[in-house]
């Protein structure tokens, strides 16, 4: 099949990719011309494993390409997917579509008969209903078709979920857009992947539900962190006790310093907005991104106390930056609200994410940017992990020990166990656990 993917960001490249893996003739258009000229050099403007490999193989194939020209891309395609963002809207939190919308009346003159076009990106519900009516009034008459297909991608792991995916869903009215679908997706009907079929607005919602449910979970097992932290409880066992129960699960259950990245703060306002606007607003919703906006504020005070309730002028090393590992994505980090409260509390900061420094030194100043970790805990009165990077896991105590002032570490992401801290030597502070472990 021939596809158009409008939108080479991160959902849309790892979309385009991966569909030109299965055979399809794919082509990603972008407005932005820096960024097709590093796609075109083989060159990825975002960080996720696999992917580099994945799109060099598919250009040399002639299978996937790239393009500023939407007019030539969008001509004699089956399906044109919309990939483009959806960031919150200032004021009222609710997604912003007017990339959504703009691609939906630039694509419309150069559409042909019969294609169908695709709604990727996490849009409200509506959405797809007014694609159809911008379409349709720019083009009177045209015979084409409109579905949603929400993704549902982890970073990190985007590349594995696109390919081995719980489920397919979509929202469409017509058989013919069901048809094109399950011709795009045919290597999953293969693979007996569940699908779900749906109107358009039950598809929408189905996004927005999903993650606020994974958000929930976040914020839950943090404020279960809180209490246990009172009544001398641990965490990660009062998780792994729950999890084991099929009907809550293990994921998503790991305390820390609260959620971040291009999906859950964002689609968590949007929801909520969304509920504001038609009368059946989520409380649930509601009190989990407030908990979440919390949540980062209190990290930072929990640094503070464990630092003796001053920072001034002490050395802290920060290890990981990015709202996750494995990705460069700084989007709602963590690190973007602890880090700034830090400095402004005294502290001289050294930082290091092994690959997230490019894009967090254009959102954080005030810092030394460091080559390793080791280097960012040189002379250092307090280590904290902010980000889960396995290579953090496995990081020489003895070394990390010789290397900083004062054996401090402030563990947010709990990586290590704190009976090996306290012998090691490390006066050692987590979340949700019974501490600090060791001393002086």
């Amino acid at each position: 099949m021939r596809i158009a993917m409008i939108g080479a960001g991160y959902v849309g490249l790892v979309s385009g990719a991966c569909l030109s893996e299965f055979g399809h003739d794919v082509v990603c258009v972008d407005a932005d011309p820096e960024r097709i000229a590093q796609l075109r050099a083989g060159r990825m403007p975002i960080f996720e494993p696999g992917l580099e490999e994945l799109v060099r193989a598919n250009v040399a194939a002639g299978r996937l390409g790239f393009s500023l020209d939407l007019a030539a891309s969008v001509g004699g395609r089956d399906a044109v997917f919309i990939a483009v963002g959806t960031p919150s809207r200032r004021g009222d939190g609710d997604a912003d579509l007017s990339y959504v919308f703009e691609a939906a009346r630039s694509l419309a003159a150069h559409l042909e008969a019969g294609t169908l076009v695709v709604t990727k990106s996490t849009v409200p519900v509506g959405t797809g209903r007014r694609i159809r009516e911008i379409i349709a009034g720019a083009r009177p008459g045209l015979d084409f078709h409109v579905a949603s297909n929400p993704e549902f991608l982890r970073e990190g792991a985007a590349i594995q979920d696109f390919m081995r995916p719980d489920r397919i869903v979509v929202g469409a009215e017509s058989e013919a857009a069901r048809e094109t679908l399950r011709r795009v997706y045919r290597p999953l009907f293969l693979n007996e992947t569940p699908f779900m079929f749906s109107t358009l607005e039950t598809a929408e919602l189905t996004k927005y539900a999903a993650n606020a449910f994974l958000a929930t979970k976040i914020s839950f097992i943090n404020e279960m962190a809180d209490l246990c932290e009172k009544v001398g409880a641990d965490v990660q066992d009062v998780a792994r006790g729950i999890g084991l129960d099929g009907r809550i699960g293990r994921k998503f259950l790991h305390a820390g310093p609260g959620f971040g990245g291009s999906c859950f703060p964002k689609d968590t306002r949007a929801l909520v907005s969304l509920g504001r606007r038609v009368g059946a607003t989520p409380r649930i919703v509601e009190a989990v991104v407030e908990v979440n906006e919390r949540r980062k504020r209190q990290m930072a005070e929990k640094i503070l106390a464990a630092c003796g309730g001053s920072l001034a002028g002490k050395v802290v090393a920060v290890l990981g930056l990015t709202f996750k590992p494995n990705t460069d994505d700084m989007r709602e980090s963590a690190s973007l609200v602890i880090v700034p409260a830090l400095r402004e509390a005294g502290a001289v900061l050294r930082l290091y994410d092994p690959e997230g420094m490019k894009e967090a030194a254009r959102l954080l100043e005030g810092v030394a940017w460091c080559s390793d970790a080791y280097d960012a805990l040189t002379g250092a009165d307090a280590l904290v992990i902010l980000t889960e990077w396995n290579e953090f896991r496995a990081l020489d105590f003895k070394r990390m020990h010789a290397a900083m002032r004062h054996p401090l570490v402030i563990d947010l992401r709990n990586i290590y166990k704190p009976a090996e801290m306290a012998d090691a030597g490390f006066i050692y502070h987590s979340v949700g656990r019974p501490g600090p472990a060791g001393g002086a």
